[in-house]
This record gives structure tokens, sequence and C-alpha cells, in this order.
């Protein structure tokens, strides 16, 4: 019985195996500059007549093509065009033997992500100097602020030196701009060290544009499956398993070599697959007997825009060793069994009451139920009209069998704000005080709440598009591409050009906003600390149960008095443009009161400013 593996990853010198079925002839590992035939092995596998030591350089010729980089490359320092590195990932000396990732008392995998909260962070303009270990001299920032699981955005190996990440060709290798793969193993050391777990960005749906050798290889795309990028990624067709094994044994190389506790899946929605186990299944199957096997919990959450809670519903059975060792579903399947999935919905309506909003896919949010339902389901549209894409869009979540913590909620994200023109923040848009009152709504919501870099204090920086495109057709194609997206609604001119370096620096974060412990941005900061240390101690605030939130609204979009009873607890949110007074028996926290005294009747009477916010009992 075969099992999933990462072979080739250890020991000073290591054989180097590559899948070619492509290849009619021969393959040529050329290391060092000496070229060498391969071996061939079974199944379109060849390997290294000779181990190779760390350190070298290699690449691949097929039938005496031109040297391309390894497709399992851990290391491309010249970048995704040249040459692969022999890198030993068992050189780290790890020091976490004791960490079982966050809610290490968990019952099982199905319960790890209860109680997360979630800061989605890039490494590159996280920290002026971009990199894994600089990123490690502000982990204590975040610890403090109290959140679960530090999301990064993709670290593999892209064109040039500066990308979002999703333009990625080397799935396996860590970029050189941030460190390699022994700085993110430092990285996530120093994270656990501070009871921080770690969620990668993966991208198993496309490739980039530039760099992708993979079809000289072998059958990695179907032509039979479409996607936005171009042909899909062979899941399905003839000879998928080997596709499949790329995909699956790169993530439990995350897991096991790099010790990533969680995963975000881009896009699962352009994974195209009509085979009878789902790749997703086949996945977080795998990835929970890994856990299993190191005593770790693993979280595994899916980026979907099909509304389909079958995505997080749990697969049919208790998983069994199944073929290659996988644990699979025996029997048929009642859902994918990941651990959440983002709900882009809940953006989009606390988007459109901050804002106003209301072009585009925002359209329907700004009916007026939409906040109450938000409260009751993660999902507005389930099985209701959509107008942006003309049809009926999505499915009921049963709130008896699906807890909250399940969708993963956010005001911002790289997509929300790096695809806007000229990448605004929420703080931008609407201020620091309006931030305060969102963040409110977010961090008392049934759902798992994920924060976007620099979004705690009111970042004044942007985050805007930045490519770093090498190949001149394409980086001439991406810069009038980005231009001409927006140029319809007048905002040509404004667009920063994605290619030139300035974009990329104007979104690195600035940490010297919150230098100053009495200025705006810094008391916005504690805002944030204080509610997500109230989902910890105030349990109806964090209580993930489905349908039993109230909603009560005064007013219209956002210019009203937003009132939610959480339990004993309300959250009043002011947007109406002037004060307002309320009753209660004390305030638990609060964003800009103006006055407080005692009540007629007992308890309080609160004044509520202007985009000010009271929780109360």
């Amino acid at each position: 019985m075969n099992t999933y593996s990462s072979p080739g990853f250890h020991g000073a010198t290591q054989t180097i195996s590559v899948w070619a079925p492509a290849a009619e002839r021969m393959v040529h590992l050329v290391a060092d500059g000496v070229k060498a035939p391969m071996k061939a092995g079974e199944n379109g596998w060849w390997h290294s007549p000779e181990p190779v030591r760390v350190g070298s350089e290699y690449a691949f010729s097929i039938d005496g093509g031109d040297p391309r980089p390894d497709p399992r490359s851990l290391l491309q320092p010249e970048g995704i065009h040249g040459p692969s590195e022999v890198v030993d990932l068992a050189a780290h000396d790890w020091q976490d033997d004791g960490w079982r990732g966050h809610h290490a008392d968990a019952a099982s995998h199905d319960d790890a992500m209860r109680g997360a909260v979630f800061y989605e962070l890039h490494i590159g303009t996280f920290t002026e100097s971009g990199t894994f270990d600089s990123a490690i001299e502000r982990l204590d920032h975040l610890v403090t602020l109290g959140v679960t699981h530090v999301e990064i955005l993709p670290v593999n190996g892209v064109p040039g030196a500066r990308n979002w990440g999703y333009d990625g060709v080397n799935w396996y290798a860590t970029s050189a701009a941030y460190g390699g793969p022994a700085a993110f193993q430092r990285f996530v050391d120093a994270c656990h060290a501070r009871g921080l777990a770690v969620c990668l960005d993966v991208v198993y749906n496309h490739l980039g544009p530039s760099g992708n050798y993979l079809p000289e290889f072998g059958p990695y795309f179907n032509a039979l499956h479409h996607t936005p990028w171009g042909p899909a990624v062979n899941l399905d067709g003839p000879q998928s398993d080997e596709v499949r094994r790329f995909i699956i044994e790169n993530a439990l190389m995350w897991f096991t070599e790099f010790h990533v506790d969680a995963f975000r899946l881009d896009a699962v929605h352009a994974l195209a697959d009509d085979t009878a186990v789902h790749i997703l299944e086949e996945l977080t199957a795998a990835l929970e007997l890994a856990a299993e096997q190191t005593g770790r919990n693993v979280v595994v959450v899916a980026e979907s825009d099909r509304n389909d809670p079958a995505t997080v519903t749990p697969r049919a059975r208790e998983p069994r060793s199944g073929q290659r060792g996988l644990a699979v579903a025996d029997g048929g399947s009642a859902g994918l069994g990941l651990s959440g999935q983002w709900a882009d919905d809940i953006h989009h309506t606390l988007h459109v009451l901050l804002t106003g909003e209301t072009q585009g896919y925002y359209e329907d949010f700004a009916a007026p139920a939409a906040l109450a339902k938000m409260y009751a389901t993660p999902f507005f549209h389930d099985g209701t009209y959509s107008s942006f894409r003309e049809r009926r869009h999505g499915r009921p979540v049963d709130p008896e069998a699906t807890p909250g913590w399940r969708f993963v909620a956010s005001l911002q994200t790289h997509d929300q704000v790096g695809n806007r023109a000229t990448g605004e923040r929420l703080s931008q848009l609407v201020g620091v005080d309006r931030l305060a009152c969102a963040a409110a709504l977010l961090l008392t919501s049934p759902y798992t709440p994920m924060l976007f870099m620099g979004e705690e204090y009111g970042a004044q920086t942007p985050w805007q598009f930045f490519t770093d495109h090498v190949d001149p057709e394409i980086a001439e194609g991406t810069s009038r591409g980005r231009a001409a997206e927006f140029a319809a609604h007048g905002w040509g001119d404004a667009v920063p050009d994605p290619q030139e370096e300035s974009t990329f620096r104007n979104s690195v974060l600035r940490w010297s906003e919150i230098d100053d412990p009495d200025g705006e941005q810094s008391l916005l900061l504690d805002w944030y600390r204080t509610l997500i240390r109230l989902r910890r101690e105030v349990p109806d605030l964090s209580d993930p149960t489905l349908g039993t939130s109230r909603v009560e609204r005064d007013g219209e979009g956002p210019t009203s008095v937003v009132t939610v009873h959480r339990g004993d607890c309300r959250v009043v949110v002011n947007l109406s443009g002037e004060a307002t007074t309320i009753d209660a028996d004390r305030v638990i926290a609060a964003w800009h009161i103006v006055d407080e005294r005692p009540a007629d009747g007992g308890g309080v009477r609160v004044v509520i400013p202007a985009d000010g916010v009271a929780i109360v009992r």
C-alpha cells in the first residue's frame, strides 16, 4: 500500500525525483553544471543516478530541452525561471515539541476552529524589511491584540520580488525574498512559542502567467474544464492521480515539515473535479490523518463563492485508512468535511451598512432586512435571487447542525481592500470612529472573525494591487489591464500602476502610526483588544448558535441606530449622525460615550454620540 509523503527533503545529500510522463526519450538532471541522465521509474517518475548535496543548484532537461526548475522545488534563489536549490528541511531545530495547536483540548479536528480569531497579513508589506525574520519582531503585537491564528498570504515562488502571492508557480518553494524555507520555519516556531497558530494561504486552482513549466513535465491541466485563469488543474482526467498527489503532498509538506497549523484554500469553486471523492474531501482527510499521527490539530478553511454549506458539513462516516493510507469517507459523503469557509456575504452586508456603497455585487445587501439576516445565517443568498449573478444563488445553512464559528467573517481582506481602484481601507473610507462601530459588530457576532493587517489601529496606508512581472509583455498587459478595469468608472487615471515599486512601497504598514499612546489610532487598537478579550470572557458575545440574535434598526442605511441583542447583552451602534440615549443595567464597554449617569429606575442612562458604540447589559 502506497502512502502520501514528502520525498527527498531530508539529509545532507538527497535523491532528486521528478514526475515527467511527457518525456518521450530521456530526462537529464543538470546539477552544479553537470548533465546526467536520470533513471526511469514507475508511472512516469525519474530519479537522479546519484544523491545531490544540499546547496546544489539543479534543473531538469526533458528530451534535450532547456533546463527547467523542479516542480517540487523548495527554493528558487534566482527566481522562478532559474535553477532550484537542494534544501534540507530537517536542519531546523524545532522548539515547539509541546505545541498541539489552537484549542489543543478540542474533542476532534472538527472542533479545532472554535474560539479562533484570524489575522491576515502579507509578509512583504507587514514590515519595512518584508521578511519572515522582521515579521517575528511584530508577533508580540499580535499576542497582545488577542488573535489566535496568523494567516499569511501565499509564500510560494512568484515572478519578481513583490507580489500578492496568487501569481505563484512554484507551489513547494518558499519565496527567497521573504527569507526562504529556513526563515519560514523560524517564523512558525516563533509563532508557536507565543501561542499563535499559523494559517497558510495556498492556491491550488491555478498557476501564474509566467514560469509555468508544468505542462512540459506532464498533464497537469485538463482542457475540458476552464477557469478565469485558463484550463483547470487536472483533478479528474487521465493521469490525474499524480496531479492530486502533487497537491496533497504539498499541503502535507507545509503541515509536517513547516508545522503549519491551518490552511486557507483559495477559490475552491474553481477546482473542477468530477470524481466521486472530491479533491477537497481527500485533501482534508489526508491532513487530518497526518494530524492524528503527530498529535496535533489541523484546520482547513475554504474560500468559496458557492454559498454551499456542504463545504463545512462533516463527511458522512468516520474516516478509515483508505488507498495510499488516506482517511477517506466510507461509502458516500454528506459533505466535504472542511473546518470552515469564508463568508463574503457578511462582509458585504457590513460594508454597505457602514459606507452606503451599493454598486455591483453590493446592491442586494442594501435590503433593509440584510443585517438581521446576517446575524441569523452567514449566507444572505441562500437560494435567493442574486441581481449581480442574475440567478438564484446558494442554499440554506441548518442552524441546528452548523455553528457560526465555521464561517470566517471580516470587515476587510486582501481582496476587498486591494481590489478597490486605489486600495483604500475602511478607515480611509469612513474614518476611525465608524471603523470602531464596525469592529463591535464583527467581534460580537456568532462567526469566526478575521482582521486584515493594520485594521486594528486604522492604518492610513492603502493596500494596493502590486506585481513585479519581469516578462515585458505580461508587465505591460498587467499595467494596462488594471487601468482599463476601472476606466469605465472614471478612475483610470487614479489607479496606481501595479508594476511601479512605489505602489508596493505605499502598501507597507507604518508602525509609527501607533507610537502616540494617546493618539486616535492607539485608542482604536485598545478598542480592538477590548473587543477580542470580551469574546473570550463574555459567552453571549461569542455564542456561535445561529438564529438566536435579534437586530433592531432605527433609521435606514448608513444613518441608523443599530441594536444587536446577543443573549443578555446589547450592542448599540449609533450611525445616525446625532447622539442617542439608551438605558441599561450596566455598560460592559464603549467607544466614545458622552455621558453616563444613574437612570431613574435603576441602572444607567447612556448618551452615545454619532459614530459611537456601547456594549451593555
